[in-house]
């Protein structure tokens, strides 16, 4: 296996990580004004599994463990925070409703273990939840491209890529190779056109011998088990488009064509309309006002982006493109929580608009 090869190591805070940390040992989150921790916390997260302990393993930060899981509820429930449904979240949010601190728990994508590693955790604490589906995965088609570029350099000694400046050519050999050959490959392919995007996936993926629909199916949800979430009484799924593009980079009829098609398909394997969206990878370059006005037009009640902050009066205005805080894989880390929840990095950070604070 590549992590055999590579080595385990034990994981080290990020930058930012070491930020919170040292926010939170300061006390500065303890006496900040109450008005900055808001009204509530809209959580999102996409896989939910074990740990595996990979030196190379960019897509960490889109994965927290069971256990963190089980930590972060138990944490909010300390701190009086009531887990809510995304709908009733979503009327207090609309009524300004200040009878009390709430927490959503949200799921992008669709992911298999999120049936199977993280239904068992919100069972435990009888905790609402929402799956965002992107519908293309359980049809086999969507594309976990983000998984398959990790997959290509982990196996890969030297990869070319075909990025907007001309070829990039890098050696791939160690862990850190392959971590700043990441860096200098997903950003870049991060700012073109989807159809460009996927393309070069797929090239480097024949290159290198990695099947693509096989990871789908490896990884992501089937209609039968998105069904039994369905009809769980703690879970309720909802809207994600059909193939998870980012809806900024296409144009107003096929950002449009792709939520109507997941649409579609959810009416047809689950039987209702979907009343919530989320924008695929949701930062400030991948949704913007143009798509919000979309949302809303399809009758959707609310939509979340990826911008990073805690839910405020404001946002009552704005139901079309509502922060989230993400229970990212670097920060699994209560100290870190407990900062995040306070709103204080938010306030902090809100004058630097490249950081999509909301």
């Amino acid at each position: 296996m590549i992590q055999e090869s590579l080595g385990i190591t034990a994981r080290k805070p990020s930058l930012m990580g070491r930020a919170l940390l040292a926010l939170e040992a300061s006390g500065a989150c303890r006496i900040a004004p109450g008005s900055l921790a808001g009204s509530g916390v809209i959580f999102m997260l996409h896989r939910v599994r074990p740990d595996d302990g990979a030196a190379f393993s960019p897509n960490r930060i889109l994965e927290i463990t069971p256990d963190f899981l089980d930590e972060a509820i138990r944490l909010v429930k300390e701190r009086g925070y009531s887990c809510v449904s995304l709908d009733e979240a979503v009327t207090r949010i609309a009524n300004r409703d200040r009878s009390g601190r709430f927490a959503v728990f949200t799921l992008d994508d669709g992911y298999k273990d999120n049936l199977t590693d993280a239904l068992p955790v919100f069972e435990r604490h009888g905790v609402p939840f929402t799956l965002y589906l992107t519908t293309g995965l359980p049809d086999g088609h969507a594309e976990i491209w983000w998984v398959a570029l990790e997959r290509i350099i982990g196996a890969a000694d030297e990869i070319e890529a075909h990025l907007p400046r001309g070829p990039l050519r890098m050696t791939s050999r160690t862990a850190a190779e392959k971590n700043t050959a990441w860096e200098n490959i997903y950003w870049p392919l991060r700012s073109m056109p989807e159809p460009d995007l996927r393309a070069e996936i797929r090239r480097l993926a024949s290159v290198h011998g990695i099947d693509i629909a096989a990871i789908t199916r490896e990884l992501a949800l089937t209609w039968d088990e998105v069904r039994r979430l369905a009809a769980h009484p703690l879970a309720s799924v909802e809207a994600h488009t059909a193939s998870h593009f980012a809806q900024a980079h296409l144009s107003a009829h096929d950002a449009r064509m792709d939520i109507e098609i997941g649409i579609a398909r959810m009416e047809a394997e689950l039987g209702y309309r979907p009343r919530h969206f989320s924008y695929p990878y949701g930062d400030p370059s991948s949704a913007c006002t143009r798509d919000f006005a979309l949302a809303e037009a399809l009758g959707f009640r609310s939509a979340t982006t990826t911008r990073k902050g805690v839910i405020q009066p404001r946002h009552a205005r704005r139901l079309w493109s509502l922060p989230r805080l993400s229970l990212n894989g670097d920060f699994q880390d209560r100290r870190m929580l407990d900062a995040l929840l306070s709103g204080l990095p938010f306030a902090l950070a809100r004058p630097v608009k490249s950081l999509g604070i909301d």
